[in-house]
């Protein structure tokens, strides 16, 4: 399994990066060859589910994703959500806390990804490839 975390620190308040980092159709917008369908109807929260598709021309993987955690930001206490991923090649989880920090806030994303048919010899790559792919779609989530 190969594990990433990413840690960004912005000016912006809290309620409007939750707003952002909790945007599912904006996080795929921002992933290359990546489009998104909403599989549950209403707002977001637990049991929520969607699947992200990457692919080129016919040839692509779904990873479906549930919201197991849903805790917005409130009364100066930070926002949490967590997603599993329940794919047959993408598994694992994505955890994304909001922090006000000073004037500001801080945003870790926590990762852990386990692809099929990818060897565990392959982890760091896996991890350094999911900081990159992922810092990039956050940073533009966050205006960057």
């Amino acid at each position: 399994m190969a594990v990433f975390r990413l840690t960004r620190a912005v000016t912006l308040p809290v309620d409007e990066v939750w707003r952002r980092v909790a945007d599912w159709r904006a996080h795929a917008a921002r992933m290359p060859l990546t489009r998104l369908s909403v599989t549950t109807e209403g707002p977001t929260g637990v049991g929520s589910a969607f699947t992200v598709r990457t692919a080129l021309g016919p040839v692509g993987v779904d990873d479906p994703m549930e919201v197991v955690e849903w805790r917005p930001p409130e009364g100066g206490a930070a926002g949490r959500y967590r997603l599993e991923k329940r794919g047959r090649v993408v598994r694992g989880w994505a955890e994304v806390e909001v922090l006000g920090q000073g004037s500001g806030t801080v945003v870790v994303w926590t990762e852990e990804l386990r692809i099929s048919l990818v060897p565990g010899f392959l982890d760091r790559l896996v991890a350094l490839t999911g900081r990159m792919v992922f810092g990039r779609a956050l940073n533009g989530l966050l205006g960057g």
